[in-house]
């Protein structure tokens, strides 16, 4: 039978896990921050003054087809023993110390003297362009130090026990098809959302696109959002150890872009849930209203590309259109993070309908998207740099139409 954790249990299951003794555990009681809808999370202070993060994912059965998430942070934390290359970054060290995969818990330990980015930034309504570069450095480290390497690949493939994996999840995908069942499932208003998304052809075209050459060559984060990502509270006074890059739980073998462009569109977040929107506002009024211009974000957004395109300069050899894809992924978290408020908080108004426009510009036009959140042209963004590397002309692809059959719609691709 699976042990459902609980306040009551938690010291008893770490004393007979040999993670606390009995007086250590007997400290104060353990506090529940934010749980989500597919784990349960638990903090418990001990009397050394440690602090251990416990998560158990629900609902998870041998054979079920559920993504065993959990089991996906340990397998990184083993990534890391085992080969100390990688292991030496220390801001991606997820700090696991115990994983019990038969009742799908995971113990880690709970950096206190670091703050979730998302509320640093909500608290202090600075952007610091230090902590952007530190965040682009460290993500290029990682997709560089693991590209093209099998060994990484191979190991990431382990599947848990008793299970097979026969591929890695491509998490390019747009909505799926729409029966229905939605009625009961989505508040009416948030239909709207649905009736939009089918109209836009070239939406659903683009992202059938982005599907196909979605390009699985590194390790990545995929859930690179701000929440995810921790800052120093002494971030002023150090000189490394800014940030650390935390809950892998969805971490595989993936597409750089993707991670990118996901970390982009987080800062996206913050500009366009900042936006005055009325419905006798027109959508570029609303945009330049917002309380959180974009352009006091576009410095933070120019230092993370360039601090990545610097510490992994060959990406541009490697992907000739790794910036544009960045700027498509981009816009398609955004709609994910409609989706995800739609399905979970049940909630969705005309700051989603903004936010979906901005998703199908940066997806169907990548080229105007770069001059709209960036303020500068590629070219610009990469100047700087390519003082620094030297990269090669891009090949100027041939303009030809490009056909799809009549109402493309994307099928689970």
């Amino acid at each position: 039978m699976v042990l459902s954790l609980s306040s009551h249990n938690v010291s008893q299951y770490l004393q007979d896990a040999g993670l606390c003794s009995s007086e250590d555990c007997t400290s104060d009681k353990s506090e529940l921050p934010r749980s989500s809808q597919k784990n349960f999370n638990l903090l418990v202070n001990l009397a050394d003054n440690r602090q251990l993060l416990l998560k158990q994912e629900r609902n998870v059965k041998k054979n079920d087809g559920a993504p065993h998430e959990l089991f996906q942070e340990w397998l990184f934390h083993q990534l890391l023993q085992q080969f100390p290359v990688l292991g030496n970054t220390s801001a991606i060290a997820p700090l696991v110390v115990h994983f019990d995969e038969e009742n799908s818990i995971l113990v880690r330990s709970y950096l206190n003297q670091y703050l979730e980015l998302a509320k640093f930034y909500h608290n202090n309504e600075i952007f610091p362009q230090e902590i952007a570069s530190a965040i682009g450095t460290t993500l290029a480290g990682l997709h560089r130090a693991t590209y093209n390497r099998r060994e990484y690949r191979d190991f990431m493939a382990t599947a848990p026990e008793g299970e097979f994996r026969y591929g890695f999840y491509n998490p390019a995908q747009g909505v799926g098809s729409i029966g229905p069942e939605i009625f009961g499932n989505v508040p009416t208003d948030a239909l709207k959302f649905y009736v939009l998304y089918q109209q836009y052809e070239s939406l659903s075209s683009a992202i059938a696109d982005l599907a196909y050459s979605w390009n699985p060559c590194c390790l990545t984060h995929n859930d690179l959002k701000l929440n995810n990502i921790l800052v120093h509270s002494r971030w002023e006074q150090l000189d490394n150890s800014l940030i650390r890059l935390i809950d892998w739980e969805a971490c595989s073998w993936g597409d750089p872009a993707f991670d990118l462009g996901t970390l982009l569109a987080s800062y996206l977040e913050i500009w366009l849930k900042s936006l005055v929107v009325d419905p006798t506002i027109e959508l570029q009024e609303s945009l330049h209203l917002a309380l959180t211009p974009l352009e006091i974000l576009q410095p933070s957004l120019i230092a993370i590309i360039r601090a990545y395109v610097n510490a992994f300069p060959m990406i541009l050899e490697y992907q000739r259109d790794f910036i544009l894809r960045v700027i498509q992924f981009a816009g398609l978290a955004l709609i994910h993070q409609i989706q995800d408020m739609i399905t979970c908080r049940k909630h969705f108004n005309n700051t989603q309908l903004c936010m979906l426009q901005v998703a199908k510009s940066l997806l169907t036009m990548p080229e105007q998207g770069i001059l709209t959140i960036f303020g500068i042209s590629e070219s610009e963004i990469l100047n700087p740099v390519g003082k620094i590397h030297k990269f090669p002309q891009p090949v100027k692809e041939q303009q030809l139409l490009r056909i799809y059959y009549e109402k493309t719609q994307l099928r689970g691709c």
